[in-house]
C-alpha cells in the first residue's frame, strides 16, 4: 500500500539520515521498501528510553522522528513510537505500519476494540499503560486504511533496523 498525500507537517519532520544511522543504511538492505517502521528501547526496564519511527516510500525517507524519556519502560516507548507515527500520517493514508512489538500489534489488532466495549477493562485485570493504549487506539481508528503489522526484530530488515537505531540514538544525545 502507498500513501497518496503528503502534508506540511510531514515535511517538517523529514530530515536527512542522522550521521550515526548512515551505517545502518550501508549494512542492511533486506525487507519492505515502503511503510512506516517504529521501535522503542529502554536501558533497564524501567530506565531511560527512546523511541523512533521512519516513514519510507520506495526505499527513500519521507519522514522520521525520535524522542526520549528519562524514566520509562520499553513498552511505553514502543507505544509512543506508534502513536507518533500514526499522528504523522494523513487521515487518508493507505500504508502499512510495522512494529517489532508483538504486544503492541496484538493490542491494536486484537484486543483494544473489546477493551473499549468493556469500558477499558480486561477480564484478567487492569490494562498496563492505559492512557497510551487509548491514544494509540484512537489514532488507529482515525486511520482506517493503515494496516499495523508485526515484523521480526533484528533480522536485517533495513528500515526496522533503522527504526531501532533511531530509538537507541537517544544514548548519543
Amino acid at each position: 500500500m502507498a500513501t497518496s498525500c503528503t502534508s506540511a507537517s510531514v515535511r517538517e519532520v523529514a530530515e536527512a539520515p542522522l550521521p550515526e544511522l548512515e551505517g545502518v543504511l550501508r549494512r542492511y538492505g533486506a525487507g519492505p521498501k515502503t511503510g512506516v517502521f517504529t521501535d522503542g528501547s529502554c536501558e533497564g526496564n524501567p530506565g531511560p528510553g527512546g523511541w523512533g519511527f521512519v516513514w519510507v516510500q520506495d526505499d527513500a525517507i519521507v519522514a522520521q522522528k525520535r524522542g526520549s524519556e528519562p524514566a520509562t519502560t520499553n513498552n511505553r516507548m514502543e507505544l509512543t513510537a506508534l502513536i507518533e507515527a500514526f499522528r504523522t500520517l494523513p487521515a487518508d493514508a493507505e500504508i502499512t505500519v510495522f512494529s517489532d512489538s508483538d504486544l503492541c500489534v496484538k493490542t491494536v489488532n486484537e484486543w483494544a476494540a473489546g477493551w473499549e466495549r468493556r469500558g477499558w477493562r480486561r477480564k484478567t485485570g487492569p490494562i498496563a499503560n492505559l492512557e497510551l493504549v487509548q491514544t494509540l487506539w484512537s489514532e488507529a481508528k482515525r486511520h482506517p486504511r493503515v494496516a499495523l503489522r508485526w515484523i521480526r526484530a533484528h533480522d536485517g530488515s533495513r528500515w526496522n533496523e533503522y527504526a531501532d537505531a533511531l530509538a537507541e540514538s537517544w544514548l548519543s544525545r
